[in-house]
C-alpha cells in the first residue's frame, strides 16, 4: 500500500511539475498579437522608397519583391501565434520543410526582434544588386532602431537566437524565390539580352515610350504564389476583335478614349494623375496599393499579427495579379489607343499621362487594384462591403486625397482612370478587374488564414 502511494505522489508530482513547466514556456513566447506593428509599417514605407530609387524596379518587379517581403514577414512570426496556419505548404512549391522550424519549447523568441531581422535581411537581397548606399544605410538605420527598441530588458541568448531565427527565414524565402523565374529580372527588365520574338499579328503593340521592346514580355511563365492553375483560370478572353472600321466594336472603343481625353474634365485629370504611378516617380502601383495597406494598418492600430497578416495577403495578391495580367497581355500583344488613335483618328493626338512601354489588354492597374480591393475588403469590412475610406498616400507625392464608400469603388476609380488618361480601352480596363478580382478571392478563399480582428 505505502509503495502504491508513494508511485501515486511521485506521478502527481511529475504531471504538476510538467504543467508548471508548459505554463512557464507559454509566458516566455510573447505572442506577435502582443507586438505593437508600428515597426514594421516603417519598413514597408522604406521599401517604398528604395523601390522608387532602384533601377529595374518596374511593375512587375516592384510587386515580387512586395509579395516576398510579406510572405517572409508572415513566416518569420507564424509560429509564435498560437492557431495560426502557415503558408509554407500552402503556396507553390513551398513545403513547410525548406523553412526553419522555431524552437518554441526550448527558446524565449522576442517576434519583435524576429521579425525586424527578416525585413531588414530579406530586403538587402532582394535589392542586392541595384539598391543605392544611402538606402542600404537606411535598412541598417532602421534594423539597428528597431532592435535597440526591443532589446530592452532581454538577454543576449533571445536577442542572438530571435535576430537569427528572423534571418534564416529570409533566407529560406529568398532561396525559394531564387526558382520562380523572375530571379534578378531588374537587371534586364526589357529581356534585351534575350530578345522577345514579337508575335506578327494584325493590331499589333507598337513600341510606346523611349523603350523599342516590352517590359517583362515572358513575366507570365513566373511561378505564381497560387500556382497555375488560378493564373489560366482567371484569364478574361478576348477583347474587341480589332478593327479599322468606324463601325466597330473596336474602333468605337477606340473613339471613347479619343473623346474622352479631348473633353476632359479637372476632376478626370486629377484622378489620371492621383492614379498614374509611374515607375521612379512613385513606387509603382502595387506601391501605392501597398501604402493603402500601410494607412488602414495605422488607422487601426495594428499589431505585428494583423501588419504580418495584411503585408502577406496583399504580397501574394499583388504578385500573382502582375503574373496573370501579363499573361493577357502577352498573349494578345494588343496595340495602345494612342498608336492606334495616332494612325486612324487623329495624328496630333496625346494622352493625358505617359503611356507605358508594354501591351495594352488588359489593365495592370485595374488588374492590381481590384486584387488589392478584395483583400481589404475581406479584412477591414463586417460583410457588406462598404467602408469609408480617405486614401491619404498620394500626399507624399504632391497629390491630394480621394474619398470611397468601398474599396471596390477605389479599384472602379483606378480603372477608370487610365481611360482618363488616355492610356487604356474601356475593355482594357473593365476586363483587367475581373482578373484582380478573380486572383484576389483566390488569396482569401483558397489559402487558410488567421481570421482578422478589424472585419469579417
Amino acid at each position: 500500500m505505502k509503495k502504491i502511494l508513494l508511485f501515486t505522489f511521485l506521478g502527481l508530482m511529475l504531471v504538476v511539475t510538467s504543467c508548471r513547466r508548459d505554463e512557464v514556456d507559454v509566458i516566455k513566447q510573447q505572442s506577435p498579437e502582443a507586438v505593437d506593428g508600428t515597426f514594421v509599417r516603417e519598413w514597408y514605407d522604406l521599401q517604398c522608397k528604395i523601390i522608387k530609387e532602384t533601377p529595374g524596379f518596374f511593375p512587375t518587379q516592384a510587386a515580387r519583391a512586395l509579395g516576398y517581403s510579406g510572405i517572409t514577414l508572415y513566416e518569420s512570426v507564424v509560429q509564435g501565434w498560437p492557431g495560426a496556419p502557415r503558408l509554407a505548404g500552402q503556396l507553390a512549391e513551398l513545403s513547410p520543410d525548406m523553412l526553419p522550424e522555431a524552437r518554441i519549447s526550448e527558446i524565449e523568441y522576442d517576434w519583435g526582434i524576429v521579425a525586424n531581422a527578416a525585413m531588414a535581411d530579406i530586403m538587402r537581397r532582394l535589392y542586392a544588386v541595384n539598391i543605392t548606399q544611402m538606402n542600404t544605410m537606411a535598412i541598417e538605420d532602421l534594423e539597428r532602431k528597431w532592435k535597440t527598441s526591443f532589446s530592452a530588458g532581454k538577454s543576449e541568448e533571445t536577442i542572438r537566437l530571435s535576430e537569427r531565427f528572423g534571418r534564416d527565414v529570409s533566407q529560406a524565402i529568398f532561396d525559394y524565390s531564387r526558382t520562380d523565374g523572375g530571379h534578378l529580372a531588374y537587371l534586364d527588365p526589357f529581356e534585351n539580352e534575350n530578345p522577345y520574338t514579337w508575335p506578327n499579328i494584325t493590331g499589333a503593340w507598337i513600341p510606346t515610350g523611349n523603350a523599342p521592346n516590352p517590359l517583362s514580355p515572358r513575366w507570365d511563365k513566373n511561378r505564381p504564389f497560387l500556382g497555375p492553375n488560378v493564373v489560366i483560370e482567371c484569364q478574361p478572353g478576348n477583347h474587341a476583335v480589332y478593327s479599322t472600321d468606324p463601325n466597330s466594336e473596336f474602333y468605337k472603343a477606340a473613339m471613347e478614349v479619343y473623346e474622352v481625353v479631348s473633353n476632359h474634365t479637372n476632376e478626370q485629370r486629377v484622378i489620371a494623375e492621383f492614379w498614374a504611378d509611374d515607375p521612379f516617380e512613385t513606387c509603382t502601383p502595387a506601391g501605392h496599393t501597398f501604402n493603402i495597406m500601410t494607412q488602414l494598418l495605422e488607422e487601426h492600430n495594428a499589431n505585428l499579427a494583423m501588419a504580418a497578416l495584411g503585408y502577406a495577403k496583399l504580397g501574394i495578391a499583388e504578385s500573382d495579379v502582375f503574373i496573370a495580367c501579363w499573361k493577357s497581355k502577352y498573349d494578345y500583344f494588343l496595340i495602345r489607343p494612342v498608336s492606334y488613335i495616332k494612325e486612324h483618328i487623329d495624328p496630333n493626338f496625346n494622352t493625358l499621362i505617359g503611356t507605358p512601354p508594354f501591351p495594352a489588354y488588359t489593365s495592370g492597374h485595374a488588374s492590381e487594384a481590384a486584387a488589392g480591393s478584395r483583400v481589404f475588403t475581406a479584412m477591414f469590412t463586417r460583410g457588406d462591403g462598404l467602408y469609408k475610406f480617405t486614401d491619404r498616400t498620394g500626399l507624399r507625392h504632391g497629390h491630394g486625397v480621394r474619398s470611397f464608400r468601398s474599396f471596390d469603388e477605389v479599384a472602379r476609380e483606378c480603372a477608370n482612370s487610365r481611360l482618363y488618361g488616355g492610356i487604356h480601352y474601356d475593355f482594357d480596363n473593365q476586363l483587367g478587374l475581373s482578373i484582380g478580382y478573380a486572383i484576389g478571392d483566390a488569396v482569401n478563399r483558397r489559402l487558410s488564414w488567421p481570421k482578422s480582428e478589424f472585419g469579417q
